[in-house]
């Protein structure tokens, strides 16, 4: 039978575990109690020596006695297990952390040297253009399986694309149907489906597999400026120009209807995974409304909202403002601003930025000069000009699953894809697709 410490200690030096310490019971009604009473460092030792001296635990190895010691003192009186395993992951975590180019899954970081990584880390080069839209491309988002990217246009059409394993970006389905100019794009939950949303027009739900439209959802006399879906993929949220929230399932039934100021004519409009709606409330105002509870968190702003994106843990906001500033907001309990980026153009269009990156360490914007901007999100260090683009940059998409792939939607009617400049693209660099002939197309009035 294994001999229990703690009855030990109270026994033979009168002390009682009280709270998770040890306190004295000999001496607690005395005066001189707290000003004699030996530290905790004056009586492990002598414990110790007790301990294995009166071979009190002769069942157990030195290894599993420390492991008990350990359990049973604070970290004030006994190194806890493993402890400096722990401080060395931490060194190394924060050298990571620190270096403005890390982008790397497979990276070693050793203590025998700081931790520095190379510009080549990230997508800075362009290996695909991509032409097949017709007029201005003004939005692009990855899924969140890494494997597709749709973009949006004024052509009236959206066009899910394709990542081959090798990294190379094909047409898989151009999505007609809509009278007017394709604003945004929003994917399921699960990726096996896409919502387009027409400007002041209506919503389109698709079939990513096959390319079928198979829901229309609009609303008479008002038309929709934003879309989304609700963290389980069974209903879907849209914002109307009569600054409403009206909220589907998917055969098209309205089921609720947030009515009053919800959403502004130009928005975005997002669900957190636990189900809150985050929107544009006002000019400079971000709403963010817990259904079930009501309550509601507001984000204030100086100048004037032009978009906004969710981090993918939903515990960050990036706010782009028409002062040609990104703000980056804690969401997570109290509301606070948390950086600023600067440098990017916008005076005239929507600009939108993104996360990305390997545990979504960098921010990268469009811009109205044809660029594309790269900052390191911690330290707020513009780290990349991305140049190429013939018109202003509308939007840019990270790639969820692979840190080295970046897309970048333009007024020139381009898709630019970035990549590594280190990486061999003798068979994919600035190649034009159009393959309407191998792609399929699907037209719905």
């Amino acid at each position: 039978m294994l001999y229990n410490i703690t009855t030990e200690v109270s026994r033979t030096f009168g002390w009682r575990k009280s709270n998770g310490c040890f306190e004295d019971v000999k001496n607690r009604n005395s005066t001189s109690f707290r000003q004699h009473k030996p530290g905790p460092r004056a009586f492990f030792p002598h414990f110790v020596s007790f301990i294995l001296g009166q071979h009190l635990v002769k069942s157990k190895a030195r290894s599993e006695l420390l492991e008990d010691l350990q359990k049973l003192f604070p970290s004030t009186v006994m190194i806890p297990e493993k402890r400096l395993l722990q401080l060395v992951e931490q060194a190394l975590d924060l050298q990571r952390v620190n270096c403005l180019f890390h982008n790397s899954l497979n990276e070693e970081t050793s203590l025998n040297a700081d931790h520095r990584c190379g510009r080549d880390n990230i997508p800075s080069k362009t290996v695909q253009i991509l032409h097949d839209h017709c007029n201005e491309v003004w939005y692009l988002k990855f899924s969140k399986n890494g494997k597709y990217l749709d973009s949006s246009s004024s052509d009236h059409s959206a066009i899910i694309w394709e990542v081959n394993s090798d990294g190379r970006v094909l047409l898989k389905h151009r999505l007609t149907g809509h009278q007017r100019p394709v604003s945004s794009v929003s994917w399921s939950p699960c990726d096996d489906q896409i919502l387009t949303c027409g400007v002041e027009e209506v919503i389109r739900r698709w079939d990513v597999s096959s390319g079928e439209c198979l829901h229309v959802y609009e609303k008479r006399l008002v038309g929709t400026v934003s879309c989304s879906w609700s963290p389980d993929g069974k209903y879907i949220f849209t914002g109307l120009t009569d600054k409403s929230v009206t909220i589907w399932d998917l055969d098209g039934k309205e089921v609720d209807r947030l009515e009053g100021q919800k959403t502004i004519k130009i928005s975005d409009l997002q669900m957190t995974n636990d189900g809150k709606l985050v929107t544009v409330f006002k000019d400079d105002t971000i709403l963010i409304l817990d259904r079930e509870s009501g309550a509601e968190k507001w984000i204030k702003e100086d100048e004037t909202i032009i978009s906004f994106i969710l981090s993918e843990d939903n515990k960050l906001l990036l706010v782009s403002l028409v002062n040609e500033e990104l703000h980056l907001w804690s969401i997570e309990g109290q509301i606070g601003l948390i950086s600023k980026y600067r440098d990017h153009k916008r005076s005239r269009f929507i600009v939108r930025a993104c996360f990305g990156g390997v545990q979504q360490a960098f921010i990268a914007s469009g811009s109205e000069d044809s660029q594309v901007y790269i900052w390191h999100k911690r330290s707020g260090e513009l780290i990349e000009t991305l140049g190429g683009h013939s018109g202003a940059v509308n939007c840019v998409s990270w790639n969820p699953v692979d840190p080295h792939m970046l897309a970048s939607a333009s007024d020139d009617r381009t898709i630019r894809i970035w990549g590594l400049n280190h990486v061999d693209t003798k068979s994919n660099s600035c190649i034009s697709y159009c393959n309407g002939s191998s792609s399929e197309t699907h037209t719905h009035n």
